[in-house]
């Protein structure tokens, strides 16, 4: 389906919007993320799972099918959903595979941000306060939000677009008690703008959830 609309949606205009920030958006305390192969349309328009719990956060990845580009979703598949199921060491779906994941330990404010879209890319950034001397694993996703009955969805889903991992942060502020990273993430085709957040996951050295952060966008 999404393959299907894909060339209408690439002829949306660049929305303007104001600063979107995690600032006063409450951290979730659980991650759903459901990968749902490319190939299955059916996946892609079931209506179950619709309602998450008010401190749940759910997202949504496509993960290549056997079809390739043929497959109906192939438009939204990435090989960053891949990664991120090798990451969390579960197999390749056929049809859904469901991940839930707890924050767990001390939470941590991680701060993120990012701009309106502009040429097909997007300004972001994040800020860990009171890194200390742990080892932090992030991952910034740049996440479609797209409302129940758009796109074949009967349902609100989070849409995982594109993926970034800083792999060394830099130091910011006095001494070491901050860690930083700003760059441009590129918008992928088919995807509307002005419907785009960020969501950020991070982990520690034990591999622990310790901060679910999203931004909201506010005039």
């Amino acid at each position: 389906m999404l393959r299907i609309l894909a060339p209408f949606l690439l002829a949306a205009p660049l929305a303007a919007q104001a600063l979107c920030t995690s600032d006063d958006v409450p951290g979730a305390n659980t991650l759903v993320e459901r990968f749902i192969s490319a190939d299955c349309l059916a996946c892609w328009r079931d209506r179950s799972d619709g309602r998450p719990a008010a401190d749940t956060l759910v997202l949504d990845w496509i993960v290549p099918g056997l079809k390739a580009d043929g497959a109906a979703l192939a438009s939204a598949a990435s090989d960053e959903a891949m990664e991120r199921l090798d990451w969390l060491r579960h197999r390749t779906p056929k049809t859904v595979e469901t991940v839930t994941g707890k924050r767990e330990g001390q939470p941590v404010h991680l701060r993120i941000a990012h701009g309106e879209a502009f040429n097909d890319y997007i300004g972001v950034s994040m800020e860990l306060q009171d890194a200390g001397s742990d080892v932090w694993h992030a991952w910034l996703l740049l996440v479609e939000k797209i409302p129940a009955g758009a796109e074949g969805t009967p349902i609100a889903r989070n849409l995982v677009r594109k993926v970034f991992r800083p792999e060394s942060w830099s130091k910011v502020g006095r001494g070491s008690g901050a860690l930083a990273e700003t760059r441009s993430m590129q918008v992928p085709q088919w995807t509307h703008p002005d419907r785009l957040r960020l969501v950020a996951v991070l982990q520690d050295g034990r591999g622990r959830i310790r901060a679910i952060t999203q931004t909201e966008c506010r005039e």
